[in-house]
């Protein structure tokens, strides 16, 4: 992931905030908690040309930096039908769940510069990206 930019900055023609966090983002995320786990809610929109083989491509790269901070990956898949809501498909090509132990380690592996390398392949794959810090709670308690 790209060092955090300005608001208002763009590559590649799409404000930098669609695909990266701002400054205040990623110091939000920085001051959660640091003894729970973080799972990371990603809603991505392919780019027409070469998004899904682009973003393919950065899936298997990004595998190893997974592993080495100890995050799994729950759940990838597509999303092509809406069940509750407006329109007949969602904005969304793809969902990825991935847990992170803790928010610290999700920081890490995004700056680290062997993973910035990797990003630049996501960076192209896609036209917009939202990616949500969740916090687990008990749905029975």
């Amino acid at each position: 992931m790209h060092a955090p930019a300005a608001r208002g900055e763009r590559r590649r023609g799409v404000p930098v905030s669609a695909l990266d966090p701002t400054p205040e983002q990623f110091a939000a995320l920085a001051a959660r908690p640091s003894d729970a786990p973080v799972v990371m809610v990603n809603l991505l929109t392919f780019e027409v040309d070469g998004g899904r083989e682009n973003y393919t491509q950065y899936a298997q790269a990004e595998v190893p930096h997974l592993q080495r901070v100890g995050a799994t990956v729950h759940y990838a898949g597509t999303a092509p039908t809406v069940v509750i809501g407006n329109g007949e498909r969602p904005g969304w090509d793809v969902i990825v769940i991935a847990e992170y132990p803790t928010p610290q380690t999700f920081i890490d592996m995004v700056t680290d510069p062997d993973y910035v390398k990797v990003h630049e392949l996501r960076a192209a794959a896609l036209k917009h990206g939202d990616l949500i810090a969740t916090s687990s709670w008990s749905v029975t308690e």
